[in-house]
């Protein structure tokens, strides 16, 4: 931004810099910019301004942008500038850029072709700035237009050309792997480069690649080792000292390289050894930088495949930096730490004074770290201390997010160790009683199993004791005011199942508290359910056992309430429970049996008890069930029978797989008689609106000079069919019909004027409504942390009965009488009604298939035949050419002629009229007829040539078609 003091800069610029340096409010900063904003807009569109001003307005807008104001109005001078000849220009405008644009922005197409010009520059500090600018803006469309320039310049003679190169293809990698993968072995070619910087920048790409494929690598172990010894002796210029400390940088890019490629090799581990234990001794720990390669080193060593005399030393470097007054140096040991124990739990036990002096610490951050530590060396001989720590300091912080995660240790900590049955159901009371609604709904459902199921013993003993632990503390806690939702569901459940199982307590007293806590917490919905739900198993067990049931007051209220409340789910548990009480004890021992919670539910699901039931239903006609994974991907239920439903597998995403044509039956193609004034008069037929995916298989020749150069049209007579159908038309279609017809690509059913939208190719669109989850799930970034945080070698003394070792309760199934979709049955394919050609209304969905229209069918007839050589219109020789549509159907038509020669009887007219409808049928049924021009384009409205020509053949017929023939004008239309 120019030289020191301001040299090169106007007075108008210094001024407004220290205007904004002196502001006393963000208010009056605001007014200083806006008003800098208006002058540089003004500025920016003045002719002719010289190249030293428009740099200064160039720096004075990059000045707004970095105090959060907006200066896109800016931004395509910023691009012109990098056209700039001038380097110091050009280096500016590239800042600018940079700075302005992302690499979306729709500018960054104006200065591709810069940057690949300035890439090929003979000057390095252009070339440079062009690098700079593919690493900040090239994004991965534009990647394969600069990847050939800038691999040519890993050879620039310039170590900073080189370096620079290195970055971009760096860049090119993080944005898009696939571009650069097979440029590798140009990084391990600049590994052995000359100079230190270009080797140093090309750790960096092979960190990336390492980490994605270490097994690739493993031949570089040893030039990595070479390399960091010679980096550790001093062999770098001193220009790569920080501190005191050689390349303290590189060291600690190639530690974690050596760690990724030692892990789990011990032969490649061994290589590694000499020069880790030279950095430990050598290493200077008066500076942080030199903390923080020893700290890399740790590490190091906890990756490899351990060695005693590398773990000693670690070792010792820990206890120093847990002995310090320093907080992050202690926040360096305690992690540290936690990545030693795995390898060696005893080094753990020799810091016990320090790590709970961290504990103790008042720094937050460093806190929370020896939570981290704790949560990995706890076991059964200190479960007790470290998790009554963590729930202490749970109850005295406000960080809902981190309290999250203190109960979720908690719970784990507390299933794997718990030394007794009463220390785990108060310590689970604790946390949610203090967690509140931060803890997840699927602690409480695992809290639930565990008191049903146990801790995988099979003593029944400790089972009766843990449930009776949890009943007696429950009834305590359940008077308490506001606890948590979940908290209640559980209590409300717990003691549903296990509240009157010892005879401790009586269902009069239990069912008493339930109502209690239905009608404290009236507003919670999910309580009131688990309440009720409660009384059910409570009365129904009373009930089994032969033991009178006498109904509160209370709870007889509160199944009335329940029975008129606007929730069904409340309403339809409060008649299950009106029910449950009046049946006898064997009815509800069959229905309700006691302890039943956790034992195995079998179903077979293919129910086949209802065989002899399908067997007598399909004899009788009935069609067979199809699944809803076999059906789901098929959208026509006629197609589904044609098909051999046992060899269709289950759609399991997008099918690709083309659609079958269309399996339509051939109709007679008949329109109703139209009654024309005159055989002389020419009546405008415009063509229908079909699908332009039928429309292309059809070809009209051109009627460029067909027809008079004006033409009246009379339409007398014709019926009032060019419009749109409205509600208030008094008389129906012709072609309408009771039942769902297609016209003319418009459904139409059952007589009425509702106009549906269509699909062409005969595709039908289903709609299946969204299932929503029913079962509640942690996101996964929080079970990736769960996984990262529960992990250590101290767990192995006893695992938790969660994860295994259970009996899982199976979901009953639905049964007959609850189907869960709707059979789809096939229905006969019925024949589609003739098209009515005269209806010209909105184009809507047609769910059959293709549509024919057999007035085009006749037009590819009329095409298909060549053309007369001659004409007879009266020695006209502009006058179209009349298709010989007799030479088609020559064995039927035998006495026709050119040049107005009439039909030698009735008769004749029949035949042709007849091989002319039959041959549009087979044309239709088989899909259209393919000639040369069929991809000619069809031009909309009526087409005059046509009507002329039809008009002429009726001429040469010399017959009366509305009274001698009354379908032959109806054929000729098609």
């Amino acid at each position: 931004m120019g030289s020191q003091g301001g040299i090169g800069q106007s007075k108008e610029f210094l001024d407004l810099v220290k205007s904004i340096g002196e502001a006393r409010s963000k208010a009056e900063e605001d007014r200083i910019v806006i008003g800098e904003i208006e002058t540089l807009k003004r500025r920016l569109v003045e002719p002719g301004i010289p190249k030293r001003k428009m740099k200064e307005y160039i720096i004075r807008l990059v000045y707004i942008e970095m105090l959060g104001h907006d200066a896109s109005f800016g931004y395509i001078h910023a691009v012109k500038m990098t056209h700039d000849d001038n380097l110091f220009l050009k280096r500016t405008g590239y800042l600018a850029v940079t700075l302005f644009l992302n690499e979306d922005h729709d500018l960054i197409i104006l200065i591709v072709n810069t940057i690949q010009k300035d890439l090929k520059s003979d000057n390095f500090l252009i070339v440079c700035a062009a690098l700079n600018a593919v690493c900040k803006l090239i994004n991965e469309e534009t990647i394969p237009a600069v990847l050939p320039q800038v691999v040519e310049l890993l050879g620039h003679q310039k170590e900073a050309v080189r370096k620079k190169a290195i970055m971009a293809l760096h860049r090119f990698h993080q944005k898009s792997p696939s571009s650069v993968s097979h440029l590798v072995s140009n990084f391990r070619k600049r590994l052995c480069d000359n100079d230190p910087g270009v080797m140093g920048a090309t750790l960096c790409p092979l960190l990336d690649l390492i980490n994605r494929d270490v097994s690739s690598f493993k031949d570089l172990v040893v030039s990595f080792v070479s390399i960091l010894k010679q980096v550790a002796e001093h062999r770098l210029p001193k220009a790569y000292d920080y501190h005191q400390l050689p390349a303290p940088f590189i060291q600690i890019r190639l530690l974690k390289i050596l760690a990724l490629l030692g892990s789990g090799d011990k032969q490649a581990s061994e290589q590694m050894y000499t020069v880790v234990g030279d950095i430990f001794r050598k290493c200077d720990s008066s500076s942080n930088i030199g903390n923080a390669v020893i700290y890399q080193c740790i590490c190091c060593v906890s990756s490899i495949h351990p060695n005693p005399k590398l773990l000693e030393s670690a070792a010792d470097q820990i206890a120093r930096f847990l002995k310090s007054d320093s907080h992050n140096l202690k926040y360096l040991g305690i992690d540290a730490l936690g990545r030693l124990i795995k390898l060696s739990p005893e080094i753990a036990e020799q810091h016990q004074l320090a790590v709970i002096d961290c504990l103790e610490d008042p720094d937050d951050t460093l806190k929370r770290k020896t939570f981290e530590l704790l949560h990995k060396m706890t076991k059964s001989s200190n479960v007790e201390v470290i998790v009554d720590r963590m729930i202490d300091y749970m109850i005295s912080i406000n960080d809902n997010h981190y309290k999250t995660e203190i109960v979720s240790r908690c719970v784990e900590l507390a299933e794997q160790f718990a030394p007794s049955n009463q220390w785990f159901i108060q310590t689970m009371n604790r946390v949610f009683e203090h967690a509140g609604d931060l803890v997840n709904i699927k602690v409480a459902h695992n809290l639930m199993r565990l008191i049903a199921e146990g801790f995988g013993e099979d003593d029944d003993t400790a089972y009766t004791h843990l449930r009776s632990s949890a009943v007696d503390s429950y009834l305590r806690i359940i008077g308490a005011p506001k606890l948590p939702s979940v908290f209640l569901q559980v209590i409300c459940w717990v003691l549903g199942e296990y509240g009157t199982a010892d005879g401790k307590y009586s269902a009069s007293y239990i069912t008493g508290k339930l109502c209690d806590v239905a009608e404290a917490y009236s507003n919670d919905e999910t309580v009131k359910a688990y309440a009720v739900t409660a009384l059910i198993k409570i009365y129904a067990f009373e009930i089994a056992a032969g033991r009178k049931v006498d109904i509160l007051p209370e709870c007889q209220s509160l199944i009335e309430e329940l029975s008129a409340s606007h929730s069904t789910d409340l309403q339809q548990r409060a008649y299950e429970l009106q029910a449950v009480i009046s049946l006898d004890a064997q009815a509800v021992e069959n229905i309700m049996p006691s302890d039943a919670s956790s034992k195995e539910i079998e179903i077979d699901k293919s129910l086949p008890f209802l065989n002899d039931h399908v067997e007598r239903a399909i004899e009788k006609g009935a069609q067979p069930y199809i699944p809803e994974c076999e059906r789901s991907g098929f959208s026509n239920a006629s197609y589904l029978n044609s098909q051999d439903l046992h060899d269709v597998p289950p759609p399991h995403g997008l099918r690709f797989e083309a659609y079958e044509l269309p399996k339509q039956p051939s109709v007679p193609l008949t329109t109703p008689p139209i009654s024309i004034g005159s055989s002389n008069e020419l009546i405008a037929v415009p063509e229908p609106a079909y699908d332009r995916g039928n429309q292309a298989a059809v070809s009209v020749p051109s009627s460029s000079n067909s027809g008079p150069a004006e033409v009246k049209l009379r339409l007398d007579g014709v019926q009032k069919r060019w419009g749109r159908p409205t509600y208030s038309s008094s008389s129906p279609s012709p072609s309408a019909a009771p039942s769902q017809d297609t016209v003319n690509g418009l459904t139409v059913s059952n007589g009425a004027t509702s106009v549906t939208p269509a699909i062409s190719k005969g595709r039908e669109t289903t709609y299946e409504p969204t299932r929503k989850s029913q079962v509640v799930e942690i996101s996964p970034e929080k079970q990736k942390l769960a996984a990262s945080l529960f992990g250590g070698s101290s767990k192995q003394e006893r695992k938790s009965s969660l994860g295994g070792g259970h009996k899982t309760a199976a979901k009953p199934s639905g049964g007959h009488g609850a189907e869960t979709s709707v059979k789809k049955m096939a229905v006969p394919a019925q024949q589609p009604p003739p098209p009515d050609l005269l209806d010209f209304g909105e184009t809507t969905v047609a769910t059959s298939g293709p549509l024919i229209d057999p007035f085009k069918q006749l037009e590819g007839l009329l095409d298909m035949v060549e053309p007369t050589s001659s004409t007879k219109n009266h020695g006209d020789v502009n006058a179209t050419k009349v298709p010989d549509v007799m030479a088609t159907f020559g064995d039927t038509a035998t006495a026709v002629e050119q040049g107005g020669n009439h039909f030698s009887s009735i008769e004749d007219v029949d035949n042709l009229m007849s091989g002319l409808s039959s041959a549009t049928t087979d044309a239709s049924s088989g899909g259209g007829i393919a000639t040369p021009q069929s991809t000619a384009h069809i031009s909309k409205g009526p087409n005059l040539k046509n009507a002329l020509q039809k008009d002429a053949l009726v001429r040469q017929m010399g017959v009366n078609p509305s009274s001698q023939n009354p379908n032959l004008f109806k054929d000729l239309l098609g």
